[in-house]
């Protein structure tokens, strides 16, 4: 298998993690949603948790998750299309990937291989020069 099938490859892992944690944020988003609800009806009047601070945690979280997950469709799509920034970006979130166990490291560990091969290199060089 070459090269430019390897970076194939990691463009669609990182897609479809990118895609799962967009998708993890948006089901969090309609947990927190319906949890003050859920919350009442269980506990009555008793143990009263403030909408506004379900709804301010949901949303950091949700952010959170995003500010994460962006950046992996971003790259996804870059390595797709052989951008040469892509393969700067796809070191980078290698890197901070790599405390993401077990999942995130094993996909750093095929990124680097792939991104930091001479042949890859030479792949996004020339996909830079070539007119659009």
């Amino acid at each position: 298998m070459n090269m430019a099938s390897h970076v194939r490859i990691l463009a669609w892992f990182n897609i479809v993690m990118g895609g799962l944690g967009v998708l993890f944020a948006a089901l969090t988003f309609a947990g927190a949603s319906i949890l003050p609800a859920i919350l009442e009806a269980v506990s009555g009047e008793g143990a009263y948790v403030p909408a506004q601070i379900i709804q301010i945690i949901a949303t950091v979280v949700v952010g959170v998750i995003l500010v994460l997950s962006l950046p992996s469709l971003i790259l996804g799509f870059g390595l797709y299309n052989y951008r040469p920034w892509a393969r700067i970006l796809g070191i980078v979130l290698a890197a901070i990937n790599l405390l993401n166990v077990p999942l995130g490291t094993i996909v750093s560990l095929y990124a680097f291989w792939v991104l930091l091969k001479p042949e890859t290199e030479a792949l996004f060089k020339e996909t830079a020069i070539r007119p659009a």
